[in-house]
């Protein structure tokens, strides 16, 4: 399934950014990144985006901040879930994967933070850990801050949509070319000739 590449790269850029912004110390190896300081804001483009750094326990964009271990196990359980029905679904049409593809990879990311990011940064327990938001926008004059693996969710679920859709219009159309060859074949067992006048075979 090559469009586990989209996941993979998808999980890269979300888990080095986050790295970027919350820094890495490594002393055994030399690194010693500071990054940004926690709840610290940079402008992007002025007041509409901006570079905030904050810790988020909930869900997707910062909510939900409560029920971590929760949000941690739900999602590496998502994460499996996507990933076998993505295996279920793998000669399907390439948008369909794709979405998938996306939104697998944001989950996974998410799902990093959750899972390891308590041991590793804070010596806390695993499913402990905080998810890393940096992304801050005002939309319809609220403000959000996500990550790239909230925002790989969000464009693959919106795709989905979009290729469902696409599929459901088509679907009446396969239901009558469906039923339109039931009839001829019902037709060819009774040996009708289209005016209920065959003789049975």
């Amino acid at each position: 399934m090559k469009v586990l590449y989209a996941t993979l790269a998808v999980v890269i850029a979300d888990q080095t950014t986050k790295l970027l912004v919350r820094g890495l110390q490594i002393p055994l190896l030399g690194i010693d990144f500071s990054g940004m300081p926690l709840y610290s804001t940079r402008e992007i483009l002025g007041n509409m985006i901006r570079l905030t750094y904050v810790r988020n326990p909930g869900t997707a964009f910062g909510l939900g901040p409560d029920y971590t271990r929760y949000f941690a196990v739900f999602s590496l359980v998502a994460s499996i879930a996507i990933f076998i029905y993505m295996f279920r679904i793998r000669e399907q049409g390439l948008g369909i994967r794709l979405s998938f593809a996306l939104i697998l990879g944001g989950a996974i990311g998410n799902m990093i933070d959750r899972v390891f990011f308590g041991p590793i940064f804070d010596g806390t327990a695993l499913f402990s850990g905080r998810v890393v938001d940096f992304i801050e926008m005002d939309l319809f004059h609220l403000p959000f801050v996500f990550n790239i693996a909230d925002a790989s969710v969000t464009v693959g679920v919106i795709m989905l949509i979009f290729f469902q859709r696409k599929l459901i219009l088509k679907r009446p159309d396969l239901e009558i070319a469906g039923g339109g060859m039931e009839v001829d074949a019902h037709k060819a067992r009774r040996g009708d000739d289209g005016d209920g006048n065959g003789q049975a075979v």
